[in-house]
């Protein structure tokens, strides 16, 4: 590490809490699309697109211009209290792209766990209930709804004593782990016998594609199964597509892959293309439920960000970017498949939805062992999941395609040079 990025680790370890956990140990000094360059100028290609914000990339022209213009115009003016156009048309188009079923109303807020926590708030408001159950290995947020809601008790929630009661976690189905759409179902029955009555349940949250907790994709079955649980209780069903929306699993958002509609969706990063804005979308007469002043916040729906989240909308629409990511996530599941047979099953199970893909290994130190190879080569990659074994891949679907195949030349690499050690290791225990 040269002495520049030495001193400021140093300055950081002073100046900020050790809770902060922060993955590199350089510093971000520009970034244009998929590169990232440190001030020394050594590039990165960027695979974890800021943890799914940058489906367009970084400083897409069009959000540069479409910020660039509204700064001419004000920056601030809290939408409750002066409203813009910009915000009721973002909304409009909102309404419009859902899977929503019937007439739907938006609101717009700062962060992904403010987008939940409102659909908490809008759910409990029109039911008249308490009850909220998710998922095991859910991630929904850092404020304490949301860390009640998420599944997995470390690093997200284990410093911070006793969560808000009312949250229930039921199985979510994944078929590497033994956890059959019908043993997630029964879960939920379990807790309506032994945890809470229906009739006292608001909503079920989940993801139908679990961000942190490894990129798991809930089966069509189990999703239509849960919509007919809802609507024979009275519940709602709310989805988090805070990281699986806007292109990322080659439609617009992920509930499009079904038939099956949510009353809510929640949504956030790269809504914003690089610029806070969350929102929740919902079927009208469920948004309408909470009176005036119930819903809100100082900088909910910012113009600065609500007009980058219209670039991004342009972006998506006129540069084919479902499509495109169709076209990358098929390509590295095909090398990831590829890698997988000439490891000796190292990789040992390939999700993916679009360019919503991620690859398990075997233990945490062969996906953290990949992850430090592809750094040191200049290629940024993110681990999830229940076991941390899990690579998943955010690259931006603007990506060039000879950066990206360069970018999947340094994964096989770090691959195959895991399967090397493992190999070398085997050999010299046998010797």
């Amino acid at each position: 590490m040269d002495t520049k990025h030495s001193a400021l680790n140093q300055r950081k370890q002073q100046a900020t809490p050790r809770g902060v956990g922060v993955m590199c140990q350089w510093y971000a000094d520009k970034a244009e699309n998929a590169t990232i360059w440190d001030a020394q100028g050594n590039a990165f290609t960027d695979f974890a697109g800021g943890i799914a914000v940058l489906n367009t990339g970084h400083r897409h022209p069009k959000v540069i211009a479409a910020v660039q213009a509204q700064l001419e115009k004000f920056t601030h003016t809290a939408y409750q209290v002066t409203p813009y156009e910009s915000y009721v048309s973002l909304a409009e188009r909102i309404n419009a792209l859902a899977p929503i079923a019937g007439p739907a109303k938006t609101a717009f807020f700062t962060t992904g766990a403010e987008a939940v926590e409102n659909a908490v708030k809008i759910a409990r408001s029109y039911t008249g209930r308490q009850g909220i159950i998710t998922f095991g290995n859910a991630f929904h947020g850092r404020s304490f709804m949301t860390m009640a809601m998420t599944g997995k008790t470390a690093p997200y929630k284990r410093d911070f004593g006793l969560m808000p009661g009312g949250v229930f976690h039921a199985r979510y189905p994944v078929a590497s782990r033994g956890i059959s759409v019908d043993a997630a179902m029964e879960s939920i029955d379990n807790i309506f016998s032994e945890d809470v009555a229906p009739h006292d349940v608001a909503a079920i949250v989940l993801e139908p594609v679990q961000g942190e907790g490894g990129f798991n994709i809930v089966p069509a079955d189990f999703l239509k199964r849960v919509r007919a649980l809802c609507d024979k209780h009275g519940i709602l069903l709310i989805a988090d597509e805070v990281q699986s929306g806007f292109a990322r699993t080659g439609k617009v958002y992920a509930m499009d892959h079904y038939e099956t509609k949510a009353d809510l969706i929640t949504m956030a990063k790269s809504l914003g293309g690089g610029f806070p804005i969350s929102g929740v979308v919902g079927r009208a007469e469920v948004m309408d439920a909470p009176n005036p002043g119930g819903l809100g916040g100082t900088y909910a729906g910012n113009p600065i960000a609500v007009a980058a989240a219209h670039a991004v909308i342009d972006a998506i629409e006129e540069e084919q970017l479902c499509e495109r990511a169709n076209v990358l996530g098929a390509e590295l599941v095909s090398v990831l498949e590829q890698l997988q047979q000439a490891t000796d099953q190292a990789i040992i199970d390939i999700r993916a939805l679009g360019s919503m893909v991620a690859a398990e290994f075997e233990t945490a130190e062969q996906a953290k062992a990949v992850q430090t190879y592809a750094m040191e080569h200049g290629l940024l990659l993110l681990t999830c999941g229940k076991y941390a074994n899990v690579i998943r891949f955010l690259y931006p679907l603007t990506i060039p395609t000879e950066q990206f195949r360069s970018g999947l030349e340094i994964l096989k690499q770090g691959v195959l040079a895991l399967n090397a050690e493992t190999h070398s290791t085997a050999v010299g225990q046998t010797a």
